[in-house]
């Protein structure tokens, strides 16, 4: 996982818990890297799902809820640090279609050896957006936070639920509907 993620963790739980809590889940984490990251640099994911429960364990809030919030801040985080690929994107359909042949592929060009989820997506008649997760690493709540930012960055009036589906080897698969608030 890149470093630049690890960084905008520890940025958001300086943020939202104090500096004295970050210091204590990377204490607490006994991380390979020392809770060292660099933007470029590349960990291994444990070292995230580490510092996330030595969170949880201190704040009494629930792992998911801290990974679910921590993808709404990345992403809003991410449309202040590389902004081309929010620029002429007109909602947040159009943006979640565009991951995979757009944004994923971009990323490679920053990180060759990054290691992305599988995304896929379908539209719906009905003006929605069905998006499937596949990843060896099993980080489907900080995409289900990422989605939801996405859409409350554009304003939308999209909700989306979630549908855990049947592992596929080592990949956890979810799937995510996007789909029109009711009026």
């Amino acid at each position: 996982m890149k470093g630049i993620v690890f960084s905008q963790f520890l940025e958001m739980v300086d943020e939202n818990f104090g500096h004295d809590v970050t210091e204590h889940i990377i204490a607490a984490s006994d991380l390979p890297s020392g809770g060292a990251y660099t933007s470029v640099g590349t960990y291994d994911h444990e070292e995230i799902i580490s510092l996330v429960g030595n969170l949880s364990h201190i704040s009494g809030v629930k792992v998911q809820e801290l990974v679910i919030s921590f993808g709404h801040y990345l992403i809003k985080n991410f449309q202040i640090i590389f902004p081309k690929y929010f620029v002429e994107i007109d909602n947040a359909l159009e943006l979640l279609e565009n991951v995979n042949d757009y944004i994923h592929v971009e990323v490679r060009k920053l990180y060759q050896d990054a290691q992305l989820p599988k995304i896929s997506t379908q539209r719906t008649l009905d003006d929605g957006l069905i998006l499937t997760y596949k990843s060896k690493r099993g980080m489907g709540d900080l995409a289900q936070g990422m989605i939801e930012g996405v859409i409350d960055i554009y304003g939308s009036k999209y909700t989306c639920d979630r549908i855990d589906l049947e592992k596929e080897g080592d990949l956890q698969c979810i799937q995510f509907n996007i789909v029109k608030k009711q009026q």
